[in-house]
């Protein structure tokens, strides 16, 4: 049963919710290292928040190695370990709570939509403070393909029981910006994940702002209310 066309918030977490980009990073270079593949940070940088299928692709196509499926399982299985060895250093970033009780108080409904498995958001999500029994969190272990599909977005829509057309969706990469467009959502971009105004504007975003503390301040902007 879908709600009236009430405005609704789909946010990924990495870099949108919660500081933990860097994280990431040097998570997956340790995964690649370990492998003998050689990636500068940089590039990895610019691939966080994109499906595993496309990374290998990347992969493949900027160092020439053949990723078999059993290469790309070590590597998910040691970026997770790395990561999880780096997690009790990731913080909710500035505004991110205080976003999440005011849309609770003002009952707007919300979300999260993140690429990442639940072996890796979970702990995260337990700091943020989100009560996994109320909230619909959707992750990469739930739908067939990640960002830059629309499957994340469009799941946790229906796990809310709200109209995609009328949610905007939150996010701090090109890749949640391409995957909003796909979905029918608005994209709300932020700068806290690394991405330049610019390209979350040419990806569609609508507005773009700092990081959850900005967008607080301009939540009306968005549909939002005070």
């Amino acid at each position: 049963m879908v709600a009236h066309r009430q405005t609704s918030f789909l946010f990924d977490l990495d870099g949108t919710l919660v500081d933990s980009l860097y994280q990431h990073v040097l998570a997956w270079q340790e995964a690649l290292d370990a492998e003998g593949i050689e990636l500068s940070v940089w590039r990895i940088h610019r691939k966080i928040g994109m499906s595993g299928g496309l990374f290998t692709n990347m992969l493949l196509r900027e160092t020439g190695l053949e990723i078999d499926a059993a290469r790309i399982e070590r590597l998910r299985r040691c970026h997770a370990a790395a990561y999880n060895s780096r997690s009790d250093r990731v913080r909710p970033l500035p505004g991110a709570r205080a976003l999440l009780a005011h849309l609770s108080d003002q009952e707007i409904p919300w979300g999260i939509a993140t690429s990442g498995r639940i072996e890796t958001a979970g702990p995260v999500l337990e700091r943020l403070g989100v009560d996994l029994a109320r909230i619909p969190v959707v992750t990469r272990d739930k739908v067939k393909y990640a960002k830059p599909d629309p499957d994340l977005f469009l799941a946790t829509a229906e796990a809310l029981g709200v109209e995609i057309g009328s949610a905007c969706v939150v996010g701090d990469s090109i890749w949640d910006m391409m995957a909003a467009r796909r979905a029918g959502a608005l994209g709300v971009g932020l700068l806290s994940g690394g991405y330049g105004r610019d390209e979350l504007e040419r990806s569609s975003a609508y507005r773009v702002y700092e990081d959850p503390a900005d967008l607080l301040r301009h939540i009306d902007e968005v549909g939002g209310r005070y």
